[in-house]
């Protein structure tokens, strides 16, 4: 008797067990998450500014989540293929990538795979990019007025490359262009560093960009003509903002972590908690310092809502700088 006691007892245990794990799930897969490496997509080529920032972030969010984050560089497509390649990854959580703007502002430009409203989780946002306008340092344009003044003489023949088509580098830099009613030439590139060795080639006359750029203007290689922000940075106080000079033009893009739809919440959360945590590493601080990024916090919920206004935003933006994708 004692023995079927027993045994009873332990059935009745092990039933209840089973039926917490079943009624929480989500508690039992965050608890053992992260088992295995993940991986964090840079939709970028390594060596540039946000590569260096993501190593930075995965480093630091390693040691929250007491597992290994690993960062594979994926450049191409304006920053789009880890978005791509999340559409087929498991929403385990062991698959993240890089979310720049482009999610919301590139599909009113062409077809993408992906429907940022619906196919994402959008973790956390965590920082945003510095920009602005460089030449080689031998170059004759020494200003932003040299630049208008060469362009309004040479239509079509100032050329200057960017992160890819529909990013906010080329974005930023047409509106300039359409603000000083000036005629030139866009060069698409897959990142930061390929775009940069292009104008320290001659190949192309200018980068718009992130401040990927900035270990050669401070070596003297490259000038530095204008940034894009509300106001001067505080690394580049004697540069002129393209705003101060009357092109009205500003522009911010905030950066974040995403993964899959579909995702389970608690393991969101956790995601969330251990990037959210990478804020107060004074390593990824200074990685941030390096390329002039400051901290644009957004938590899961607020970052959700962030890409759905910009979505509607970047319509308007798009539409009127003549780039809507044609139907």
């Amino acid at each position: 008797m004692k023995t079927q006691g027993t045994s009873r007892r332990t059935f009745v245990q092990a039933s209840a067990a089973a039926a917490v794990t079943v009624a929480f799930p989500s508690l039992a897969q965050a608890q053992a998450f992260p088992s295995k490496p993940i991986k964090l997509i840079c939709p970028w080529p390594a060596g540039g500014s946000t590569d260096a920032v993501m190593r930075a972030l995965a480093e630091s969010a390693s040691k929250a989540l007491g597992g290994t984050v690993v960062v594979e560089n994926k450049p191409g497509a304006s920053g789009m293929l880890g978005p791509n390649e999340l559409l087929r990854a498991q929403p385990d959580g062991y698959t993240l990538s890089q979310i720049t703007i482009g999610v919301a502002r590139l599909p009113h430009m062409m077809k993408m795979q992906f429907d940022p409203l619906k196919d994402f989780t959008y973790i956390a946002c965590l920082t945003g990019y510095t920009f602005g306008v460089v030449v080689r340092s031998d170059s004759p344009i020494k200003s932003i007025a040299d630049l208008v003044a060469f362009a309004k003489a040479n239509p079509g023949k100032f050329t200057y490359g960017s992160t890819g088509n529909g990013t906010t580098p080329h974005l930023a830099f047409a509106e300039f262009a359409s603000k000083a009613k000036i005629d030139v030439t866009h060069i698409p590139f897959k990142g930061s560093a390929d775009g940069v060795q292009a104008v320290l080639g001659g190949h192309v006359m200018s980068h718009s960009d992130a401040t990927g750029w900035a270990p050669q203007v401070e070596a003297g290689t490259m000038r530095l003509l204008a940034t894009y922000g509300s106001k001067r940075t505080k690394r580049w106080p004697n540069i002129p903002t393209l705003n101060e000079l009357g092109f009205d033009t500003v522009s911010d893009s905030p950066f974040g972590i995403g993964g899959p739809k579909g995702m389970d919440p608690a393991v969101v959360k956790k995601l969330h908690d251990a990037f959210k945590q990478t804020l107060t590493d004074p390593a990824v601080m200074a990685s941030f310092d390096k390329y002039d990024q400051s901290v644009i916090y957004m938590g899961t919920d607020e970052y959700t809502q962030f890409i759905r206004n910009t979505f509607q935003s970047e319509k308007a933006t798009i539409e009127r700088l003549g780039l809507a994708m044609k139907t």
